[in-house]
């Protein structure tokens, strides 16, 4: 059998579906072929259109869902298992990793049981799967079938694995796979980063960034908060990027906060890495986080973080080497870690250097892809007894 797989995933800027795109262009790299499966195209797939080394390993098949009157909903989970149904038995794809136990994990699992139960599924955590969206009574029992009835689970980060144990009957085996970044993409070498810049800090202005999806968890008004008062005591510009629920919200707490002639919004972008080595220091003030994979980033483009001291921040930010972690409600705290080191340049340089070491050191792409190629082949092994 050929050695292919069908990526699901939300087409999102988030984290996961981030994660899911970068494996399966690595997964396609080395001959793999690769199928993505979802509503619409992954958003990071566009980077490598014209990329010739994974040129006719990688295809799309989109999600088609009808608007019926006696539906009140549109039954997305029924028409992607279809779908991962249709893939898979037209170019016998033997392996299915779905990236969130809901709804992706639910639909391969029907799609397996179309097919004759011979496909092998594996799950990713992300995040939200179990630590929110899972928790929820409506959610909990078929969040824990998902998770039984996979040949294989993994989880993004320790913080993860420990909180599925704590909150599902499962005691199967969780691979810890972190997540990586893209060393071709993210990096130090950014030519466009001057000319931002000067652009949004001119003068030996300090510029900060917050980077995320705008959810509740994500905080990004505090992240305003904290850039205002550090606006208050040195001058500085504050580049807010992405996307969200949130978003109103935040643009009128700078308004609130008399600081908006120094925020910008940016939507989100494919051209991320210019504007994060561009930056002094990202802020992360989430409430909840399982990785972290912006915070990674922006390491890998040279920029420390603040965030705060919670969830699998701890395993990608060490803290005072290569970041400042800090208790997620304590806003004057943050504020000050940020000044102290805009006033010492040379150990915000040091710190910079390591942040920028880091990702590739700890988390390289090569070793997390091994990592998944053994899963992979475990969860083919099972399927086959």
């Amino acid at each position: 059998m050929r050695d292919s797989v069908i990526v699901v995933s939300l087409p999102t800027f988030g984290g996961s579906g981030i994660v899911a795109t970068e494996l399966g262009v690595a997964m396609a790299r080395r001959g793999w072929e690769v199928h993505f499966i979802s509503a619409s195209p992954p958003v990071r797939l566009a980077l490598y259109t014209s990329d010739p080394d994974i040129c006719g390993r990688v295809s799309f098949h989109q999600v088609a869902t009808q608007v019926y009157a006696m539906f009140h909903h549109q039954p997305y989970t029924l028409a992607l298992a279809s779908k991962i149904a249709q893939v898979a038995k037209r170019y016998e794809v033997p392996i299915i990793h779905a990236h969130y136990a809901i709804p992706h994990t639910i639909a391969a699992h029907l799609a397996r049981e179309m097919l004759g139960g011979q496909t092998s599924v594996v799950t990713t955590l992300h995040g939200t799967d179990i630590t929110i969206v899972g928790l929820d009574p409506s959610y909990r029992d078929i969040v824990t079938y998902a998770l039984n009835a996979s040949d294989a689970v993994t989880a993004v980060s320790q913080f993860l694995l420990e909180a599925t144990r704590r909150e599902f009957p499962y005691d199967g085996e969780i691979g810890v796979i972190p997540n990586f970044v893209a060393p071709e993409v993210f990096h130090t070498d950014q030519p466009e980063a001057a000319v931002i810049r000067e652009r949004y800090a001119p003068e030996g202005k300090a510029l900060l960034i917050h980077v995320s999806n705008y959810r509740t968890v994500k905080r990004a008004p505090v992240a305003c908060e904290i850039f205002a008062a550090v606006r208050g005591e040195a001058p500085a510009h504050l580049m807010m990027i992405g996307e969200g629920p949130d978003r109103a919200r935040t643009e009128e707490c700078a308004e609130r906060l008399g600081v908006s002639k120094d925020v910008t919004f940016i939507d989100s972008t494919l051209e991320l890495p210019p504007y994060l080595a561009a930056a002094d220091l990202m802020l992360m003030p989430s409430q909840s986080e399982s990785f972290g994979l912006a915070a990674l980033e922006a390491m890998a483009c040279g920029t420390p973080v603040v965030a705060s001291a919670i969830g699998g921040l701890p395993e990608v930010i060490d803290d005072g080497v290569d970041g400042s972690l800090l208790p997620p409600d304590d806003t004057k705290a943050m504020a000050e870690a940020v000044l102290a080191l805009l006033n010492d340049r040379s150990r915000l340089e040091r710190m910079s250097q390591a942040a920028a070491e880091k990702p590739h050191a700890r988390f390289p792409r090569d070793e997390q892809v091994d990592k998944y190629l053994e899963v992979y082949s475990r969860a083919r092994q099972r399927r086959s007894h």
